[in-house]
Parts: C-alpha cells; structure tokens; sequence
C-alpha cells in the first residue's frame, strides 16, 4: 500500500472527516435554511465541550502549577488550529497582564501561516521539533498541541519533542477518545461530530477548540490572582477603551466616584489591582502594593489583610 494511500484511508476514519448526513443537501438549500443548518449543528459545540470539563479541569491544574513555579504555556499547532493557539496566547498580556513570553502559541509555518495558508507545513515533523528546540522547553513549561484530526504531523513531533525534554503535555482533539492513541499528561476531545462542511474543521472543530482555549487561559488567570470577583485587574492600559474600563473596574469594585477613581489609577501607576487595594483600605500604593505581595498576588487576600489589622485579636487576662 502506498503512502498516499494509507493517508487517504487513516483520513476516511477520522470523525472530522465523515460527510454529515445533515447536510448532503447543502449546495441546494437557500440562503436562510443553509444559516439554520449551520447555527444547529454549532449548537452541539458547547455540549461536546461540556462532557470534557473533567480533562479541562487538569488540564488548568497542570498549566497553573507550571506558571507559578516559572514555566509557560506554549501551544502549538497548523492551520487554524495553530491561529487560535497564538490569537489566545497573543490576548493573554492586555487582559491579564502577563509577560508575552508566559504564553505563546507556535503555528507550523510560522508568522506568514497565520495571514495565509501553508497547508504543507503541517506536515513538517523536523521543523516542528527545531521550533520546540527554538522555544527552550523545558521540564518546567506545558506544550498544549492543537489538532482536530489527532494526527497532524507538526503537531504530534511537537508534543513528543517536548515529552523528550520533560515537559508537561495536553493534546486537543475534536476526534473521539476511544481513538485517542498518543501518550500525554491530558487529552481534551470534545467529540463535535461530522462538519456541515466535510473537512473544514474551522467550523465547529474551531469552535469547540477556542472555547477550550478560553477556558484553559481564562481559568488559570483566576487561579492565578489576576481576576477579582468577575473583574481583571491585571489589564494593560494600552489604549484610550482600557483607561476608562480600568477606571469602572475600581469604581465598580469600591463604590469610589468616577473622580475618585481616576485620581487613584494615577496614583497607581496605572495598576488595577494595587488601585483596588487603595480604595478599600484607605492606604498608600506603596502599602497597596506591599500587601499584594504578602497575599500571593491576589486583591481579595490584599484585603482580607487590611480586615484582619481592623480587627486584632483580644488579649488574654
């Protein structure tokens, strides 16, 4: 059996490959009932995302023990699968924060990948392990490979590389995981089923796969300190939107004057969290700051502090 072959018969087994007895029909539908089709199928996603929460929830365990001890995320993948790993990683600094480096997403192909298509560079297995290389991993980082069929190429030599070299590794998959067969810390597969589209897994393979991301990134930030009750105080303010939205967060966080609020983001440098910290107990940004640390980074533990000092122990006798 030739290569090609074996190729051509390992895709007709794959879910995402499958015709969807939905819609045979598809080219002769119009314009609204093509949409409906397309909006039906889309809500499966999020229940398909739903049955692997289980595997999410380690998944985060693992990325947060990794970002606190000095690690990073690193994703990679091709096609669309590899954009949505870098458009997630590249989102993570002005909402959260974080250094550029603590998440970063790698596209077989590279930067021109992201613009435009390079379908063969999926299948660059020695490129994939020289990007892995390239990247210093490490036993401290997660390697998270991004693939709706599984068996991407680039993608699987770039897990393997990083298991080599002690990395921690999660794989997503929109293909069962009955034929999940390659060793890594965690397997997420939101099984989505055949696409409207044979083939064209940027519909709702994408879709679960983003909602995954979110998830994992979203969730990790929490676990980390830079989110309080649903607010991040984290953010970058590196435009005009994020100045006001900052602004809000402290005076929706405190119950300060929109006045207030703004005098103290100065004070702060410009600093959420710290600003938070400031208005709540009525303290300086050095101190702000200061208890930041002590809490492990977290606002509500800031605080929790300055009500414990409100409220010393009575003495015995």
């Amino acid at each position: 059996m030739t290569q090609a072959k074996q190729l051509h018969d390992a895709l007709a087994r794959l879910l995402t490959e499958q015709r969807n007895p939905d819609s045979v029909e598809l080219d002769r539908l119009p314009t609204e009932a093509i949409l409906r089709l397309i909006n039906t199928q889309d809500k499966l996603v999020p229940l398909a995302v739903e049955r692997e929460i289980p595997y999410i929830a380690e998944a985060v365990e693992i990325i947060v023990h990794a970002l606190k001890n000095g690690g990073r995320l690193l994703y990679f993948g091709a096609g669309t699968s590899g954009r949505l790993g870098v458009v997630d990683a590249s989102e993570c600094p002005p909402t959260f924060g974080t250094d550029p480096g603590m998440v970063r997403g790698i596209i077989a192909g590279g930067q021109p990948a992201m613009f435009r298509s390079q379908e063969g560079a999926e299948d660059d297995i020695a490129q994939a392990r020289l990007d892995v290389d390239g990247q210093g991993v490490n036993a401290r980082d997660v390697v998270c490979g991004i693939a709706a069929s599984r068996r991407t190429p680039f993608v699987v030599s770039a897990v393997n590389r990083a298991r080599e070299l002690g990395a921690k590794t999660i794989y997503i998959t929109t293909n069962p995981r009955s034929e999940f067969d390659l060793e890594v810390d965690v397997a997420i597969c939101p099984e989505v089923g055949a696409e409207v589209l044979m083939g064209s897994t940027r519909m709702k393979s994408g879709t679960a796969q983003k909602l995954v991301l979110n998830m994992l990134t979203t969730t990790a930030m929490v676990k980390l300190g830079k989110v309080y009750e649903n607010m991040m105080v984290d953010l970058q303010l590196t435009n005009r939107k994020l100045v006001e939205r900052a602004k809000r967060i402290i005076v929706l966080a405190t119950g300060v004057s929109y006045e207030r609020a703004s005098e103290i983001l100065e004070q702060s440098g410009g600093h959420v969290k710290t600003g938070i910290v400031m208005a709540a107990a009525g303290i300086p940004p050095e101190e702000a700051r200061e208890r930041i640390t002590r809490a492990g980074g977290t606002v509500r533990g800031a605080i929790a502090l300055n009500k414990r000092s409100d409220n010393p122990p009575a003495k015995s006798g």
